[in-house]
């Protein structure tokens, strides 16, 4: 078997460089056009009476006919067989370690008001023989995909590519984080080679698979969202750059293989798995053009901005991609990193003030250290506060913030942090709380220094009150 591409001679705005041997186009919700073969693609019309080289015409749409022109996502496919050859469908056995009903009726999920975190998940050994697919695990979620209206928190572990099969997900899109191991990735659309520090998003209907893993085990993070995509936040005041910027998200270009041998499908749909076979390959698309196109994102090129003066901005300022829900204003998930940049607010107190937040927030680490945690939190690991849990900061990290000079400091450096965060009562599952052996509690004793010392200033507040003319405090101690 053996891969065509566009030829190197082609112009294209992101060149092959070390660790990636792939050509990308560049932009984010841009509709491209690609063409492997040149001339493929049919001219002023997309279905032609006889396409060029007897190629087969499919259309994917990622959104309704009808949805708004702004928001409508589809793609045109030109490819040597259509994705209706195939032999029929058969149920695969239960992942037990996959969920994706969340709603409280299952009981294969529960809640917890406190904060969680685990440690570090195992990165599986060659000996079990584990792909993308196969080593997937649900931590939490929310919603059902039926509904399409939800979200599911997954982590993978894969040692082997998946050979002739492919992996197509009906439920909603994949937002891949690895944290270790670069992933050679393989869609209809074209290839991608994903490296941590990176994020890839397959949307939902397109098939893919993992062809290798360059730097041996893999493990990482993904971000399910059931009903709707992915898209940039808005700017407000910043104006028109900023955050992630437009020009800086990739996608493949066209390229195909000619491979008239036996493959599985495997997909995915209400939580279940299913097996396609087929005759020939998935990834025959010699030209294709539209805008439901999988991307990649490099999180270093990240535009912070921040508080020049006092005070916090909101976290909003971290938001990378979100995904709005079915009530205007909410969004269904937005997805914040925190990395290395300068704090230089005067007066302020500088980590994350102490909060009770109506979303829930799950976090991961790629890389680096994130401090003034009690969860030893560390690269591949995770931890979890619902909504209006209180949360922030241990005693030592808040007295070092209240007596520490001001002076421009830089913060995270050598760190990438992430944020999974949901306005959605989110709840966790089996295998998260019973069978992964890293789960453990925050220690709330990191707070217990804490105390009133307000308490310590009833003579001076007594006299102030007195010089307002207003009655003394009359405090019980």
């Amino acid at each position: 078997m053996t891969t065509f591409g566009a030829s190197a001679r082609s112009i294209y705005s992101v060149a092959p460089k070390e660790g990636d041997p792939y050509q990308y186009q560049v932009g984010f919700g841009n509709r491209f056009a690609s063409e492997a073969i040149p001339g493929t693609l049919p001219s002023a019309q997309n279905n032609p009476q006889k396409a060029k080289y007897d190629l087969y015409t499919e259309s994917l749409n990622g959104t309704p006919f009808a949805t708004p022109r702004k928001e409508n996502q589809s793609c045109w496919l030109y490819r040597i067989r259509p994705s209706v050859a195939h032999q029929g469908f058969t149920s695969l056995p239960d992942n037990p370690d996959l969920e994706s009903c969340f709603l409280p009726l299952n009981p294969r999920v529960q809640t917890s008001p406190t904060q969680l975190a685990w440690y570090p998940f195992n990165i599986p050994s060659d000996s079990e023989k584990l792909d993308f697919v196969s080593g997937l695990k649900t931590i939490a979620g929310n919603g059902d995909p039926t509904l399409r209206e939800g979200l599911a928190v997954h982590i993978y572990g894969a040692t082997e590519s998946m050979g002739k099969k492919a992996f197509c997900n009906s439920d909603g899109d994949f937002l891949i984080l690895p944290q270790q191991g670069r992933l050679d990735i393989q869609t209809e659309l074209g290839r991608l080679m994903v490296r941590p520090g990176e994020l890839v998003v397959v949307q939902r209907g397109i098939k893919y698979k993992v062809v290798g893993l360059p730097d041996g085990p893999s493990r990482g993070y993904v971000l399910e969202i059931f009903g709707s995509h992915f898209e940039l936040p808005e700017l407000g005041p910043l104006g028109t750059h900023g955050l992630a910027n437009v020009r800086d998200f990739e996608s493949p270009v066209a390229s195909f293989d000619i491979d008239q041998s036996p493959w599985e499908i495997i997909y995915k749909m209400a939580g279940k798995q299913f097996v396609c076979k087929q005759e020939h390959t998935p990834f025959d698309v010699v030209a294709w053009w539209g805008n439901y196109v999988p991307y990649k994102y490099a999180m270093e090129k990240f535009a912070f901005v921040g508080s020049i003066e006092k005070d916090h901005i909101d976290p909003s300022i971290f938001c990378v991609l979100t995904a709005k829900s079915k009530t205007p204003g909410v969004p269904l998930a937005d997805f914040l990193i925190f990395s290395g940049r300068w704090d230089v607010a005067t007066g302020t107190f500088r980590p994350p003030y102490y909060h009770r937040n109506c979303a829930t927030e799950m976090m991961g680490l790629i890389y680096g250290d994130y401090g003034g945690r009690s969860d030893e939190f560390a690269p591949g690991g995770f931890s979890y506060e619902n909504g209006f849990c209180p949360h922030g900061v241990s005693y030592d990290e808040f007295k070092k913030a209240t007596e520490a000079e001001l002076v421009p400091a830089r913060v995270h450096e050598g760190t990438l942090a992430f944020m999974f965060e949901t306005g959605m009562q989110v709840t966790l599952t089996d295998y998260a709380m019973k069978r992964t052996g890293k789960l453990h509690e925050h220690e709330p004793k990191m707070w217990d220094n804490l105390q009133g010392q307000f308490v310590n200033h009833i003579d001076q507040i007594n006299a102030d009150l007195k010089a307002a003319h207003l009655p003394p405090l009359g405090v019980k101690l």
